[in-house]
């Protein structure tokens, strides 16, 4: 994404513009509206005694708006750098989750700042209730201001951004020459793990398992055209592991999904599929033996049910988290160190990857001239209790 340009002194349309990555071509497309006084404003506020409020201006971003403005290789790009930052110390915490028992659902958040890149926000999404749906809401502000930039539908990025935390934890986790992979599961998110996946190593197989038939092979008919080899449908999770390098495991699951006696020396795996406690799809054993290795430390023993299953088989301990994955990336930890080590890495979501990805597309929104412009009032104009 580039070193970020410094702050001017003077904060002007021309400068903000640069610093967003903005193309003005006569067009305006700055993030906040100034208000610019006037003599006949200034005697309007002295005659009337109202204060002329300056509201600041954002952008609305549909779904369908942000659907076509990055690639999988630049959601990557995009996610390892603001993982970069993670590891250095940028601030980042679990998700929070509420869950309500009727009608059942979840109401979760979470939220990240990446100072280098100048932004920062999070998700917050419902999923469940009575509609029995899911809705993503993903603030986003100016990381040096403070001031709102855009509210972002994420639905339409989210298998992108979390596909591409994946692709960042097998970059830094897996062997160099791995060329096999295999996908367990075969939903939206298996889809985007699989097309992030491709971006970070060149596999000369794919296979996809889904105790489904039918999703199976739609999922490998669905991706002919967007990875390379064609993606191979297998009967069994043990065939699709079976001589694969790395293995991406992307499921609803309550119990694990992969033996780990299926689990072979020096293979890599991505687990992204749960995210509660008491659900898991790697056998206690098989985190065992791994360097395991989370988005979040605080995570693994908050809501990682593998990590959490292997604790109470007392096959581990707390201190069996090798390392944040941000640190890995970042060089503060070493990741794998020798070609026969098991590692994992395990994603439950974070908003690091999800500001990381909104901050992409907002800025890519900008320069396409999308989105609905928005008004927020500051709090020292609005926030009067009058």
């Amino acid at each position: 994404m580039g070193e970020p340009l410094a702050r001017p002194a003077v904060d002007t349309f021309d400068s903000r513009t640069e610093r967003i990555g903005g193309d003005t071509g006569g067009l305006i497309c700055v993030s906040v509206a100034f208000f610019v006084p006037t003599v006949e404003s200034a005697e309007h506020v002295l005659t009337s005694g109202t204060a002329i409020p300056s509201m600041t201006e954002a952008l609305f971003l549909r779904s369908d708006e942000v659907a076509d403005l990055a690639t999988p290789a630049e959601y990557v790009d995009a996610v390892r750098e603001a993982y970069r930052q993670r590891g250095e110390g940028a601030p980042a915490e679990p998700r929070t989750k509420l869950i309500r028992e009727d009608p059942a659902g979840m109401f979760t958040g979470y939220a990240a700042v990446l100072p280098e890149t100048g932004a920062m926000g999070g998700y917050m999404y419902s999923a469940g209730f009575g509609a029995g749906d899911a809705w993503f809401v993903t603030p986003l502000f100016d990381a040096d201001t403070g001031e709102p930039l855009a509210i972002v539908d994420g639905a339409s990025m989210n298998p992108f951004k979390t596909g591409a935390a994946g692709a960042v934890g097998i970059d830094a986790l897996a062997r160099g020459d791995a060329t096999e992979l295999a996908i367990i599961g075969s939903g939206a998110q298996a889809r985007g793990q699989l097309k992030a996946a491709v971006t970070v190593r060149e596999f000369d197989r794919v296979r996809v398992y889904s105790p489904t038939p039918a999703n199976r092979e739609a999922f490998a008919e669905e991706t002919t055209d967007a990875v390379d080899p064609a993606v191979e449908p297998v009967e069994s999770a043990a065939a699709a592991v079976d001589g694969a390098d790395v293995v991406v495991t992307a499921t609803n699951a309550s119990e694990p999904v992969l033996a780990d006696a299926d689990v072979e020396p020096g293979t890599h795996v991505t687990a992204m599929g749960q995210y509660t406690p008491g659900k898991n799809e790697l056998e206690p054993e098989t985190i065992a033996r791994a360097r395991y290795v989370p988005d979040l430390r605080e995570r693994a023993t908050q809501d990682a049910g593998s990590f959490l299953a292997a604790l109470e088989a007392e096959l581990i301990d707390e201190d069996h988290v090798h390392a944040e994955l941000g640190e890995v990336v970042a060089g503060v930890e070493p990741g794998r160190t020798g070609p026969e080590e098991v590692t994992v890495f395990d994603s439950g979501g974070t908003g690091i990857e999800t500001t990381a990805g909104a901050y992409l597309l907002y800025r890519r929104a900008r320069k396409a001239g999308r989105g609905t412009e928005i008004d927020f009032a500051p709090a020292s104009e609005a926030l009067t209790g009058k």
